[in-house]
């Protein structure tokens, strides 16, 4: 019996293989109908085609324009986050639904199936992300690296700004996860294998969050070691939504309940006020829990708890 993960990469290979094309359309065409590259080469090509039309789009609207070069940098509203993602995983979808067409598949088969959304995998995965984050920060402040002292939001504010920047994270999960562990771990691993194309997406995915204002190569690291903890769990629950949870809930904790750095970026609103003083390596520094190396053994727990709550299904002989 194969998880679902394993039947994302199966269905990419299902189907009786069609016959060999001569020539040039070797080139093209595979065993098993387009080859990965140039699917991957297509996505890509609609993605900057229609990245180029929306920002040519928003850049004409005054007002946008106006809005978005008010956010401070080093800052993260909760507002403008869901306003900003909810764009990108919109625009994803959008993508992603083309090459459903193109390709005769569904999202289920890039390990986001419909009725899945929001379930049981998804709350499963809320504790795993928030609590991994609380056992790191709880070590921390032993070793005299972080400390709490109250509340920072008060009234209304505390429901206001926890479920803005919830769903904010929510649609940060979503988008991560289905670009990365989704759409392009479906695709590329159908053409070198699931473990090479996750640990290649994941550098990819490390590499990116150097973008980040205050963010540094430790950090960075770390969330290329997340992104193959998140292909673990993909691989262990069957589809995206385990890892879509943990995400969101990690983020969240970290910057709006704890009120630390996420990537080098602060929120404006948090639950509670912190503070982190000592070393780099412990602290992480600007970059916040993610970038101290006791951010490693978390995700490393985590990993075992995974193994241990979810075993790996034994395949039908």
């Amino acid at each position: 019996m194969t998880t679902n993960a394993d039947s994302q990469l199966a269905s990419m290979d299902s189907g009786s293989p069609p016959a060999k094309s001569p020539g040039l359309g070797r080139v093209f065409m595979g065993p098993h109908g387009l080859r990965a590259g140039w699917r991957l080469s297509i996505f890509a090509a609609i993605v900057f085609l229609l990245a180029q039309a929306v920002n040519f789009g928003l850049g004409h609207i005054p007002a946008l324009a106006a809005w978005a070069k008010a956010q401070l940098g080093s800052t993260i509203s909760a507002t403008f986050l869901i306003a900003g993602e909810g764009l990108q995983v919109a625009a994803l979808f959008f993508v992603v639904w083309i090459m459903t067409l193109i390709e005769k598949r569904s999202f289920a088969d890039y390990g986001l199936p419909w009725n899945g959304a929001f379930g049981k995998r998804f709350w499963q995965g809320v504790p795993f992300g928030f609590l991994a984050l609380s056992i790191l920060l709880a070590v921390m402040a032993t070793l005299h690296g972080f400390s709490l002292s109250g509340l920072e939001d008060h009234g209304a504010d505390i429901v206001k700004y926890g479920l803005l920047f919830g769903a904010g994270f929510i649609l940060v999960g979503i988008f991560e996860e289905f670009l990365c562990r989704g759409y392009l771990q479906a695709t590329l691993g159908s053409g070198i294998g699931f473990w090479p194309a996750a640990i290649l997406i994941s550098i990819l995915f490390g590499a990116a969050h150097l973008g980040n204002p205050g963010e540094a190569k430790t950090g960075a690291a770390m969330a290329g070691c997340f992104g193959l903890l998140a292909a673990f769990a993909l691989k262990r629950t069957g589809n995206l939504w385990f890892p879509i949870g943990m995400h969101a809930a990690w983020d969240w904790g970290e910057t709006y309940f704890y009120g630390v750095p996420d990537s080098g970026l602060l929120a404006q609103g948090r639950l509670l006020h912190s503070s982190s003083n000592g070393p780099v390596w412990l602290t992480g520094g600007t970059v916040g829990p993610e970038g101290s190396y006791l951010a490693f053994a978390a995700l490393l727990l985590i990993g075992v708890a995974i193994h241990l709550c979810f075993p790996a299904q034994r395949r039908a002989s």
